[in-house]
């Protein structure tokens, strides 16, 4: 992963990193870049990504978001994006996060594939996917942004690492040929109450089609999916706002459930 970059490329990342150095959200790289493409919001992320893994951290997956046609057509666009995980990002099941992590997070339920063998780009196939795959388990994705307010447009969300946050695991991997992705329905609850459900196929209408689209859309950039790497394959529902002292859980069919759950006291 390496990626030749721009002296804006440079100054947009130290934008956003700002905010997440002052625990308070920054104006848009849209308005401070009117003409910004999406290309260029992904040499943002991956800007920001190699200084991360230069200072120690360690790449763990990717992330997929905008698999739901809602969110594409809020959004004005036609296809997904992605971010990257990185270690230092993933909480336990049933862990508590300090609110000090964190600037505006939203909870959303997702399939979380764990990689056997490396995914390269293009022509890889939902079946080619399944192949791939020594296990999924439940996951809860933490989202977050960097932006104000959540005031984001496509190439907002992309540079910063597809507003990507912390995310969660279960710890029971089920094979691939015990379960059916696109039938699998989710809950999901906050505070003991039910807030939204969803069903594999909400993404894309098959979550394995998503790891495919990715692992296409990297070989753009030169990545490869790799064996071991945890793919989070998209939300089956709407994400649900977090706040000081939130409890939350979902139940997947055939899973195991998975929880998180809020400090009550922010510690800024």
């Amino acid at each position: 992963m390496k990626t030749d970059y721009t002296t804006n490329t440079a100054d947009h990342a130290n934008h956003l990193n700002e905010a997440r150095s002052k625990k308070e959200g920054v104006r848009p790289i849209t308005e401070l870049d009117p003409d910004i493409s999406v290309e260029e919001a992904y040499k943002i992320q991956l800007h920001t990504i190699e200084r991360n893994v230069q200072s120690g951290q360690r790449i763990t997956g990717k992330k997929i978001g905008l698999t739901s046609k809602v969110m594409q057509e809020a959004l004005g666009v036609d296809e997904p994006d992605y971010g990257h995980l990185l270690d230092g990002m993933q909480v336990k099941n049933g862990g508590t996060i300090s609110l000090d992590r964190v600037l505006q997070p939203k909870v959303e339920g997702e399939i979380a594939f764990i990689l056997k063998r490396d995914l390269e780009g293009p022509g890889v196939t939902a079946l080619d996917v399944l192949k791939a795959t020594d296990a999924v388990v439940p996951a809860l994705e933490i989202i977050d942004s960097r932006i104000k307010d959540w005031k984001i447009t496509l190439a907002d969300t992309v540079a910063d690492n597809a507003s990507s946050g912390l995310y969660l695991l279960g710890e029971i991997p089920t094979k691939i040929e015990d379960i059916d992705l696109k039938q699998m329905g989710m809950a999901l609850y906050k505070n003991g109450i039910l807030q939204n459900t969803g069903v594999g196929a909400a993404a894309l209408g098959d979550p394995a089609r998503c790891v495919a689209w990715l692992a296409n859309k990297l070989s753009r950039y030169g990545i490869t999916l790799k064996a071991g790497e945890v793919i989070l394959s998209g939300a089956l529902s709407s994400a649900v706002e977090a706040g000081p002292g939130d409890h939350f859980y979902a139940k997947f069919a055939g899973l195991e459930e998975v929880r998180v759950s809020f400090d009550e006291y922010e510690e800024r």
